[in-house]
């Protein structure tokens, strides 16, 4: 088995994360002027316990912290992963609920 891929799919607005090949989750987000707003991370049900979820947010959220655009985290799944784990370069606005 290969390590897990991560990439952004843009026409789709999200980032896929593949396992030999094959689609196991995704975060999906929403552009704004200057932000990112990450609203949804789903993994495939055969491919829980494995990880991939935490490997997913730790690469899309890289990746958006990189291109410099705020990330606004709608998603509960990102929202934790941002209260857990240090994202370098992460600018971060929270979401009034």
């Amino acid at each position: 088995m290969t390590a897990p891929t991560v990439t952004r799919a843009d026409d789709a607005s999200r980032y896929e994360i593949r396992l030999d090949g094959t689609l196991a989750g995704f975060a999906e987000f929403e552009r704004r002027p200057g932000e990112i707003r990450f609203t949804h991370t789903e993994v495939d049900p055969a491919f829980r316990g494995r990880g991939l979820a935490s490997t997913l947010a730790a690469e899309a959220l890289a990746d958006a912290a990189a291109s410099g655009q705020t990330i606004v985290p709608y998603c509960p799944y990102i929202a934790k992963y941002l209260k857990t784990h240090d994202v370098p370069g992460a600018e971060i606005r929270w979401p009034k609920r």
